[in-house]
C-alpha cells in the first residue's frame, strides 16, 4: 500500500450522473474535491451502460429538474449533442431528452474540471476506515495498487451504496417481504433504421402500441421517436422460440443521431447488482438476449431490414440494489400523496415504474397530470456516520418510491443537493451532516437555479 495519504475537503465515490452533479456543486462551493470513478469517463449508466434517453425533467408542463442538470443539457444542445426536451411519444411520461453519449462524456468532464475538481479514473473503492461515527479514510484501488485518501466529508455516489454499506450504514434490498429486485437490462443500439417506415406502421396498427391509447399524432410529429409495442411480432417470435426474454413488448428510443435507436428490451431476472458473480452471469445472458433481439428486429420489425448493431451495453444496467436506511425513508405513498417536506431538496414527476422481478409485466402507477412529489434531504443522510452523504438511486426510499426516483434527471438533482450540502459543511465547519441548515440549503439551491 502507498503510505502517503492524500487529503481533500470532499471525496465523491462514483462518477455517474449523481456523483458528477455532486462533485460540480461541491467544487463550485470552493471546497477541494476529488471525484473517483471506476471507468475512464463520467456519466454512469448513460455513457457506460448505453441507457437513454434522460426522462423526465418535467411534471406536466413544468420543468422541475433544473440547476446543473439543466446547465448540462443546455451545453449538450449548444454543441449539437441533444435536441433538448421533447414529448415522450411512447405516451408513458411527459418528456424525454435524447443525447449523444460521447458528447455527454466530454461535457460532464469539462464541467467537473471547470468547477476545480480533481478526477481519478480507473479507480474503485477497496475499503473504508470508520472511527467514532466518522469515516476516517477510504482505501482506493487502481493501477498504483492500494492508496489511502481522506477528507472531511464523503459522498457515496456508487449507485449500490457501497461506501455507505461498508461504513456500517444499515440498508435494505429489493421489495419488502421477499427482497426481490427489479430485473437488469443490457441495452442494444442499432443504426440505419428507417424511422419513417416505423412511424407509418404505428399509424396503421395503433392496437399494437397500447400506451398511445390510439393517439398516433405524437408519433408522427416526434422529433426523435420513442415507442413501446410491436406486440404482434414480439409475441409471435416468442411463441416460435426465437426470443426468450421475459419481456412483454419492444421498447426503443431514437438517440440524438437520426436513424439510430436504443432498445431497452432485454430482461435478466434474479440479478444482484452487488454480487460480482451475479453481475457476470447477467452480462453474458444480456448479450445472448441482445443477439436474439437484433436478429428479430432485422427480420421482423418494419424499418429495420437494413439495421445493424452498433453496440451492446457496454455494461449491464442495474435498476436497484441496496437502499440506505436514512433519517427518513421516502415511500411510494409519499409520492402519490405529493407529501411536502420542510427539507425538500428536489422535486420529481416520473411515474412509479416497476419492472416485474418475476417475469413479464411492468407495474406502472401514474399520477395525475402535472403531479409533483418531493424528496427530502433526510433521505440522503443517516444516523450512523456523521460525515457521509449518500446520493443517487440508493438513497433512503422504499421499493415503490425508488422505482420512480431512480431516473437520471432526478438522481442528478439529488446529487447537486448532496454536493451543495457537503460544500456548506466545509464552509460552515459543521461536524455532522445532521447540522446542515436545511433552510439555508434550500435557499442556496434555489439561488443556484434548482426547482425546490
Amino acid at each position: 500500500m502507498n503510505d502517503k495519504i492524500k487529503d481533500y475537503d470532499i471525496i465523491v465515490i462514483g462518477g455517474g450522473t449523481s456523483g458528477t452533479m455532486a462533485a460540480i456543486a461541491a467544487g463550485r462551493s470552493g471546497a477541494s474535491v476529488l471525484l473517483v470513478e471506476k471507468n475512464g469517463f463520467l456519466g454512469g449508466v448513460m455513457t457506460g451502460a448505453g441507457v437513454g434517453p434522460m426522462m423526465t425533467f418535467h411534471a406536466g408542463n413544468e420543468q422541475v429538474i433544473q440547476g446543473i442538470m439543466g446547465e448540462m443539457t443546455e451545453r449538450l444542445i449548444q454543441d449539437g449533442y441533444s435536441p433538448g426536451h421533447i414529448d415522450d411519444s411512447t405516451g408513458f411520461t411527459y418528456s424525454v431528452t435524447p443525447f449523444d453519449a460521447e458528447g455527454m462524456k466530454r461535457v460532464e468532464e469539462e464541467m467537473v474540471i471547470e468547477a476545480g475538481c480533481d478526477i481519478l479514473y480507473h479507480t474503485m473503492l477497496a475499503s473504508v476506515e470508520v472511527q467514532e461515527k466518522k469515516i476516517q479514510s477510504v482505501t482506493l484501488c487502481n493501477k498504483h495498487g492500494l492508496s489511502k485518501y481522506k477528507s472531511k466529508v464523503y459522498i457515496d455516489a456508487t449507485g449500490d451504496a457501497d461506501l455507505s454499506a461498508w461504513a456500517g450504514v444499515p440498508f435494505s434490498k429489493g421489495r419488502h417481504g421477499d427482497g426481490a429486485m427489479q430485473p437488469v437490462s443490457l441495452m442494444l443500439r442499432m443504426d440505419h433504421v428507417d424511422i419513417e417506415e416505423v412511424k407509418k406502421y404505428v399509424t396503421k396498427h395503433p392496437e399494437e402500441f397500447p400506451r398511445l391509447n390510439g393517439n398516433t399524432n405524437q408519433v408522427v410529429k416526434a422529433n426523435r421517436l420513442s415507442i413501446a409495442g410491436f406486440h404482434k411480432q414480439f409475441s409471435e417470435s416468442k411463441d416460435k422460440g426465437l426470443l426468450s426474454t421475459d419481456r412483454e413488448d419492444v421498447l426503443l428510443f431514437e438517440t440524438n443521431t437520426p436513424g439510430e435507436v436504443i432498445f431497452n428490451t432485454t430482461r435478466i431476472l434474479s440479478c444482484d447488482g452487488t454480487d460480482p458473480i451475479s453481475l457476470s452471469k447477467a452480462e453474458i445472458e444480456g448479450r445472448r438476449q441482445a443477439k436474439e433481439l437484433a436478429d428479430f428486429a432485422v427480420k421482423s420489425l418494419p424499418g429495420f431490414s437494413k439495421a445493424r448493431v452498433v453496440q451492446t451495453g457496454p455494461s449491464i444496467g442495474v435498476r436497484g440494489s441496496r437502499q440506505i436506511v436514512g433519517i427518513y425513508t421516502l415511500t411510494g405513498q409519499d409520492l402519490m400523496d405529493g407529501k411536502k417536506f420542510d427539507d425538500t431538496i428536489t422535486i420529481g414527476g416520473y411515474p412509479i415504474d416497476i419492472h416485474s422481478p418475476s417475469g413479464e409485466g411492468t407495474e406502472v402507477i401514474k399520477m395525475p397530470w402535472g403531479h409533483q412529489y418531493h424528496i427530502p434531504y433526510r433521505c440522503l443522510i443517516n444516523g450512523n456516520i456523521d460525515n457521509l452523504i449518500t446520493v443517487g438511486r440508493c438513497i433512503s426510499a422504499d421499493f415503490e418510491a425508488q422505482a420512480a426516483i431512480r431516473v437520471s434527471p432526478i438522481i442528478g438533482a439529488v446529487g447537486e443537493a448532496g454536493g451543495t450540502a457537503a460544500g456548506m459543511m466545509i464552509q460552515d465547519k459543521r461536524k455532522s451532516v445532521l447540522e446542515v441548515d436545511t433552510i439555508e440549503l434550500r435557499r442556496v439551491l434555489k439561488e443556484n437555479g434548482m426547482y425546490v
